[in-house]
């Protein structure tokens, strides 16, 4: 899905790149270090996130997390009660273009990385932070991603 060609082109261009001289590394990184992200790469991510309307990048599956914060990522949409029909994880261990593409894309360094209705919300430590103050559960609500609550009998079985 992720041609290597252009990706690695451009990868081994940018370390070549001089760097800055500092005693700090920058908070924001010059043109010269930020690897291009190819178009074909960018396409397959876009791809990806209008998949779902719920898209999580991980490290792992959803039933074999490969990292603390990818099964902390899971466990945290799973006690929300997001729809399965509604959620797509994808793996970026299995492909290193995804793996490094996701993070020029979104702009954020770490892995896991949520989509809800194709925005970024953040990492795990986002989702852990909207978890606890109860944004996360009235953000999935009013986008419709929570699985329908099962009702009920109105009356006990005899």
């Amino acid at each position: 899905m992720f041609a290597r060609t252009a990706f690695s082109t451009a990868v081994r261009a940018a370390t070549r790149a001089p760097r800055l001289p500092s005693a700090l590394p920058p908070r924001f990184l010059t043109a010269q270090q930020i690897r291009l992200l190819s178009q074909e790469v960018r396409t397959a991510i876009d791809r990806a996130i209008e998949s779902s309307p719920v898209v999580l990048f991980m490290k792992g599956t959803p039933e074999t997390p490969q990292c603390g914060f990818s099964r902390a990522s899971i466990q945290i949409l799973g006690m929300q009660g997001v729809d399965p029909q509604k959620f797509t994880a994808f793996n970026v261990l299995e492909d290193e273009d995804l793996r490094q593409g996701i993070k020029e894309y979104s702009e954020w360094p770490t892995i896991p990385q949520l989509y809800v209705d194709k925005e970024f919300i953040g990492g795990c430590d986002i989702l852990m932070t909207m978890h606890q103050d109860g944004s996360l559960a009235k953000f999935l609500e009013e986008k419709g991603v929570l699985a329908p609550v099962e009702e009920e009998a109105s009356e006990p079985p005899k």
